[in-house]
């Protein structure tokens, strides 16, 4: 302990004066960033156990910056697994101070995801949403854009020509790849069903529409039958599922384009032999 470096060791290295020492470790007054790497280099070289104090001043000040999220059921492993992705992605960046603040709308009304996307975007610097395609959003996101907020909107698009751009999946390819696999797999003709989770979903919309237009064209033998809606959940999906079984004996194949797909399986287990009926 009786040779540990001191502030003068440090000030007789760096050829500088204790004072000068003494405001590189505290920051009470500026230093030129010469002298702080002076001061930094001489710190090290006599072992001041205090160094990092010096060389924490010389880092570059990274901008600040929070990136807000609106998502959907936080109990749910997508929603979960989606959230850790976002949060590790946010911390991994090098250039700047990042911060992910996520929130979670408990329904899939309008007004709730508005308020949602106001209240965050006076916080943050950029929101990205999974949210409806309604009215209501738009006019949220051209006054946070007027703001100078960007907005992103996530795995379903909405406020189309408004918001900074869509990130998420080619709906209408998913739904024309669904089309293809079904009529790929089921041997006899007969009609199929299709679920999605309501009409405010783009993502749904052009779901349904790349899989009829895939089967119009390609697999006139599968007529689809009315689409219906099942909000994403496993009860109404099973429910509805257990009446088209009932209602439709040459029914061959679902398509379940959003959520509740749970729904479907187990009233398929309950009605069908396997591989009788393709999801």
């Amino acid at each position: 302990m009786a040779n540990r470096a001191t502030v003068k060791d440090v000030a007789r290295e760096a050829g500088v004066s204790v004072s000068t020492v003494d405001r590189a470790l505290n920051g009470r007054m500026k230093v030129r960033e010469e002298t702080l790497r002076k001061i930094a280099e001489a710190a090290r070289k006599v072992g001041y156990h205090g160094r990092g104090l010096v060389e924490q001043r010389l880092l570059p000040k990274l901008p600040k910056m929070r990136f807000g999220f609106v998502l959907l059921k936080p109990s749910q492993e997508f929603y979960q697994n989606f959230t850790r992705e976002i949060e590790k992605a946010v911390a991994a960046r090098s250039d700047i101070e990042g911060e992910a603040v996520i929130r979670y709308a408990k329904s899939q009304s309008p007004e709730e995801f508005a308020d949602l996307m106001e209240r965050l975007g006076r916080k943050v610097d950029s929101l990205a949403c999974v949210a409806v395609n309604h009215q209501r959003l738009n006019r949220v996101v051209q006054d946070l854009k007027e703001r100078g907020v960007p907005v992103f909107s996530l795995l379903n698009d909405f406020a189309q020509g408004i918001r900074r751009s869509y990130v998420g999946m080619n709906n209408v390819k998913v739904g024309r790849v669904a089309a293809w696999m079904i009529s790929k797999t089921v041997t006899q003709p007969g009609k199929l069903a299709l679920f999605v989770g309501g009409n405010r979903w783009h993502g749904h919309d052009l779901r349904e529409v790349g899989f009829r237009s895939f089967l119009r064209e390609n697999a006139p033998a599968f007529p689809v039958l009315d689409t219906l809606v099942n909000l994403e959940t496993r009860q109404l999906t099973y429910e509805a599922t257990l009446d088209l079984l009932n209602r439709h004996p040459d029914l061959r194949g679902i398509y379940v384009a959003g959520g509740g797909m749970e729904g479907a399986i187990a009233a398929l287990r309950e009605m069908r032999a396997p591989h009788e009926v393709a999801l």
